[in-house]
């Protein structure tokens, strides 16, 4: 009989929907093992509820919120309650996998790994809580602060190994929090360009999303992390010199109304936003547009703490990506061949450098970026990495 593992993830998205669909790609393509996923009723790009449950999915009910506050951490703790009842239920498993931004998730994971007395595997998408305080929304003498600290190495000591999603959180937990380096696993994020084959050729499909000229494409959330400030600044320096250049934003998020304000006071003729679209339908919405923007926020611990999701999306469709993103992602944009990386504030210049170039350019960076994914971020030579993990893991507990 194959072994289990139960995933915490409070924003996991089932295959197909809008959103972190990671885990549900990773645990489905296990040979060994048998996974149940457990993510929120409610989808936090679209705040639209989710109607699946299966042997793969499951999901369950999360107080509501609408803007940071209270109402956020309130909604955190009501997913760590209620996923914590709903994995107790589920027959025991070997290996319990949770996976933050918020730590909550990974508290929930501890309880129910000690419980069950499964192994626990914490993984760290975002390095709480430094990155609260490096966007400044909160300070390190704040009590609350000191508790997420406190919470934070305390789920270091109990968690039998560490999934890192980049190399830079891998150099943080063992040189500076002093996790030895044999409990740390490298897992990016990733995609199959398979999985980004457009249904229809680029002609349909633009006439389908009403594009013209060249479009810039960002799809994602659209939140204070995300800074997404930055595209606008860059639409109102080349709107002018570069009339055919288009800005599409797409996605949602608690940042979303206010750039959209901003646009219209502005007059940004040369921006539209759309609504978040299904993951299904994502292979058809890249392969209309031109370039893919990967945008973040100048916060120094995205230079080596990110592994962006839209990134390997773009790579998987062939799009040439324009990131304003240092460090780690720029370097794999360099080496990939795959576009331009500029500064934070430099978005307007990564826009003239691919606005100047002729279409065979933009075509080899779209292949070469294509081959790189395959190469090395493929869904499925990712899952090979995580189930040699749980094999570790469970051979260790025999």
């Amino acid at each position: 009989m194959n072994r289990r593992v139960v995933v915490l993830n409070h924003f996991a998205a089932p295959r197909g929907a809008p959103g972190g669909t990671r885990h549900v790609e990773l645990f489905s393509r296990l040979r060994r093992w048998d996974a149940t996923v457990i993510g929120s009723r409610v989808n936090y790009l679209t705040r639209e509820p989710v109607h699946l449950d299966d042997d793969l999915y499951r999901t369950v009910p999360v107080l509501p919120y609408r803007s940071n506050g209270a109402a956020r951490i309130l909604n955190w703790c009501s997913y760590a309650v209620t996923a914590l009842v709903a994995a107790l239920r589920l027959p025991r498993p070997d290996v319990v996998y949770a996976s933050s931004p918020h730590l909550l998730t990974g508290l929930a994971g501890w309880a129910l790994a000690r419980l069950r007395r499964a192994s626990f595997v914490l993984e760290l998408r975002d390095l709480w809580p430094v990155v609260l305080v490096e966007m400044g929304q909160l300070s390190r003498t704040s009590p609350l602060y000191r508790l997420l600290r406190s919470l934070e190495r305390f789920l270091y000591r109990k968690a039998d190994a560490i999934v890192v999603l980049a190399e830079g959180v891998r150099r943080v937990l063992v040189e500076d929090e002093g996790v030895a380096a044999d409990r740390v696993y490298f897992v990016p994020n990733g995609a199959d360009p398979a999985d980004f084959v457009p249904s229809a050729p680029r002609a349909a499909l633009r006439e389908r999303y009403g594009l013209d000229g060249m479009v810039f494409a960002y799809t994602g959330a659209h939140g204070p992390a995300n800074g997404l400030d930055l595209v606008l600044d860059a639409a109102a320096e080349v709107a002018e010199q570069l009339p055919d250049v288009r800005f599409l934003l797409v996605g949602d998020g608690v940042a979303k109304a206010a750039l959209r304000e901003r646009a219209a006071r502005e007059g940004l003729r040369n921006v539209a936003f759309r609504a978040p679209v299904p993951k299904d339908e994502m292979p058809d919405l890249l392969g209309a547009v031109d370039v893919g923007l990967h945008v973040l926020a100048d916060v120094p611990l995205f230079r080596y703490g990110v592994s962006p999701n839209k990134l390997y999306d773009y790579l998987a469709a062939g799009l040439p990506v324009l990131t304003n993103t240092g460090g780690e992602v720029a370097a794999l944009v360099d080496a990939a061949n795959a576009g331009v990386a500029v500064a934070p504030d430099g978005i307007a210049d990564g826009v003239r450098a691919l606005a100047g170039r002729n279409a065979e350019e933009l075509r080899r960076f779209g292949d070469d970026g294509r081959a790189y994914l395959a190469a090395t971020r493929s869904r499925s030579s990712l899952a090979e990495r995580v189930e040699t993990l749980l094999d570790d893991l469970a051979g260790a507990r025999a």
